[in-house]
């Protein structure tokens, strides 16, 4: 049972680096490049649906891992898993401090609403999130090593 749990949780988190990471280095730049109005649109339409499904995604990833490292606490690598439940917290701290509040006032703009620094705003998210992105390679790069 423990190993069937290893797999699912290092598939859940692997997954979800692979879109937080195709969001930081793929989207967001092919969004940058499309006149003003249509990429900041793109990021608002973006914001509502990762913003939907993220949290259900973190959390999940952050119950799996700890599950995980409670039910192998006397197995090998259980000390990789800890750190990487340590790394989850972290991103999920990240993004409720630091990310979500920026999402959250990006999601409703429109091209007549939008304030006057809103790429400035999403430059800093983009900044967080690469700190992000690099926090959950990390938790990822742990579970994978716990498995060895």
């Amino acid at each position: 049972m423990l190993n069937a749990l290893e797999v699912v949780t290092t598939v859940v988190v692997g997954l979800m680096v692979g879109v937080e990471f195709s969001v930081a280095f793929i989207m967001n730049r092919i969004l940058d490049a499309l006149p003003e109005d249509s990429g900041q649109l793109g990021h608002a339409h973006g914001g509502r649906m990762l913003g939907a499904l993220m949290p259900f995604w973190y959390i999940g990833s952050l119950v799996l891992s700890a599950i995980w490292a409670i039910a192998g606490w006397h197995h090998h690598g259980a000390g990789l898993v800890v750190t990487a439940v340590g790394l989850l917290i972290v991103s999920v701290v990240m993004s409720m401090l630091l990310l979500v509040p920026i999402n959250n006032r990006n999601k409703t703009w429109t091209p007549d609403n939008r304030p006057a620094d809103w790429k400035q705003q999403l430059h800093r998210w983009d900044r967080y999130h690469y700190v992000r992105v690099a926090v959950i390679i990390a938790a990822f790069t742990l579970l994978v090593a716990a498995l060895t």
